[in-house]
């Protein structure tokens, strides 16, 4: 029987949530869930480069076969969507250095997929992900269960012909993204 392990994350510069699932045929199985805290550091660049480590120290630990990342929304403020935008982005690179094929998911699309409602409060998930994957205990902070809602999407979602967008590596993200890539000659 075919197994996989899903790495879900959802990325922060406060708080990056990720967790893991293993898909056996049809079955998912928990496997972990927890929370990078990066609120203590003021440095910037220095928590992206803490999140390119955890990222990489969970795909050589777990060795998922997928990475699923919640896309960063719309919100109003300029400067925190561009800094969510630097989590995801060293995040996913992380995953393409490993060639792990990644998949983005908007958050209503992840709360549709769990709760059947795209407008779902982050207790709503966390309580059906208890539910779905018999957890004992949720954490406190819900941003660990938001990456794994990320993965439980992922799964849901395998197999059907429209997903997020995906990437396989750095030439996949290069001819889908001709205009993010300047070639310099």
């Amino acid at each position: 029987m075919k197994e996989k392990i899903i790495l879900g994350i959802d990325p922060g510069t406060t708080i990056m949530g990720f967790g893991l699932i293993k898909v056996v045929g049809k079955q998912m199985q928990f496997i972990q869930l927890n929370e990078l805290d990066l609120k203590k550091y003021s440095d910037h660049y220095l928590k992206l480069k803490l999140i390119f480590e955890r990222t990489i120290e969970l795909i050589d630990t777990h060795k998922p076969d997928e990475i699923a990342i919640e896309a960063p929304f719309y919100g109003k403020n300029v400067q925190s969507m561009l800094k969510l935008g630097r989590a995801q982005g060293v995040a996913m690179a992380a995953g393409l250095s490993r060639e792990i094929p990644i998949t983005e998911y908007l958050p209503k699309k992840i709360k549709m997929a769990i709760t059947g409602n795209g407008n779902a409060s982050k207790e709503q998930v966390a309580k059906m992900l208890q539910s779905l994957l018999g957890l004992q205990a949720l954490p406190k902070n819900l941003d660990a269960t938001d990456g794994l809602a990320v993965a439980v999407c992922h799964f849901y979602n395998s197999g059907k012909v429209t997903v997020g967008k995906s990437y396989s590596g750095w030439d996949a993200f290069v001819k889908q993204n001709p205009n993010k890539v300047s070639s310099k000659q």
